[in-house]
């Protein structure tokens, strides 16, 4: 096993897919000369060439359009959009185009095309650089959501996700880049596949991407305190695993939902919908979230610690949930 940080491992999983096919190329804001503005194409312009790492205009919408286009003339471009918030710009080329196309052609063309974003608040960089988003795309028929929370994951969506006859979009928050982790020997489980980081008996903790870490954190704190908590990481979005959600809560009988986007009309109330739909004569108490603030994210500090999901927050919801009697 090998030490890494996600950044890194993101850049060797691409390195390795334009090694494999030359069919793969990276376009997007500065991944070339500058090296990403994250620093994951580092190096990949020296090895590749300007034809495969290419530096786009500051235009959202033209750069995803080229890669749809790409993508249906039997390229597997990597298009990587700077943060969530920008992808807005290209709203109409990501839902109107690559999600429907299949469809509307009647099978006829596909859009074999990933596109890379970063997520996710923790930075001090206010309302324009912060949000999470990507339970809007999990709303999204057409697409495939990923969220990577692991090295091993960082490593190992890349590859499936290339393989895939449509549309794939990876969300990585920011603060995991400079995670470290062991690489694992083996194989990532199925990207559509949920994945239980922690084991326990009496609550269900359901997260993904960058609140993760937070929520083992608060599974440690707890366990000290006798609560024995399980950790689910979602992985992915669009489609939801819902039998491993399912075969949680039959055993825990009582779930906490932790995500960074917003409360209303969250991927948290979606899957707080499924346990409740499916599962809702195996709860013992009612399904709580953790939820970033109804605000835009802050600027200052104490403001933005204070409007994310925190492992204090995610502590005081199982606590209310295990102290429920049924």
């Amino acid at each position: 096993m090998t030490s890494t940080t996600c950044r890194e491992a993101m850049r060797e999983a691409i390195r390795e897919a334009m090694l494999a096919d030359d069919r793969v190329f990276l376009m997007g804001e500065d991944v070339g000369a500058y090296g990403g503005c994250f620093a994951v194409s580092k190096g990949l312009l020296d090895e590749f060439g300007p034809d495969r790492i290419r530096d786009t205009p500051l235009s959202e919408s033209a750069f995803v359009g080229a890669g749809i286009g790409a993508a249906i003339a039997g390229l597997r471009p990597i298009v990587e959009i700077m943060t969530v918030n920008f992808s807005l710009l290209a709203l109409d080329q990501i839902l109107n185009n690559a999600a429907t196309l299949r469809h509307m052609s009647g099978g006829q063309v596909g859009v074999p095309l990933v596109i890379r974003m970063t997520t996710g608040g923790g930075r001090q960089l206010a309302a324009q650089h912060s949000h999470s988003l990507e339970g809007w795309y999990g709303h999204i028929p057409g697409i495939t959501v990923l969220v990577p929370a692991t090295v091993d994951d960082f490593r190992g969506m890349l590859a499936p996700a290339l393989a895939d006859p449509d549309p794939v979009l990876i969300f990585e928050h920011a603060l995991l880049y400079n995670a470290e982790g062991e690489l694992s020997a083996g194989s990532i489980p199925p990207i559509d596949r949920a994945v239980v980081r922690r084991s326990g008996r009496d609550v269900t903790i359901v997260t993904y991407g960058g609140s993760l870490a937070k929520c083992l954190v608060a599974a440690d704190q707890l366990a000290g305190r006798g609560i024995d908590a399980e950790v689910i990481d979602l992985r992915s979005l669009r489609p939801l695993d819902d039998a491993t959600l399912l075969d949680s809560v039959a055993r825990t009988h009582r779930a906490v939902v932790v995500d960074e986007g917003w409360r209303s009309g969250s991927i948290s109330a979606e899957v707080s919908a499924r346990i409740t739909e499916h599962a809702f004569f195996d709860l013992d108490a009612p399904v709580l979230r953790v939820c970033c603030a109804e605000v835009p994210l802050p600027y200052a500090k104490h403001l933005e610690d204070a409007a994310l999901p925190s492992v204090e927050r995610v502590v005081a919801a199982v606590d209310e949930v295990v102290n429920v009697r049924a």
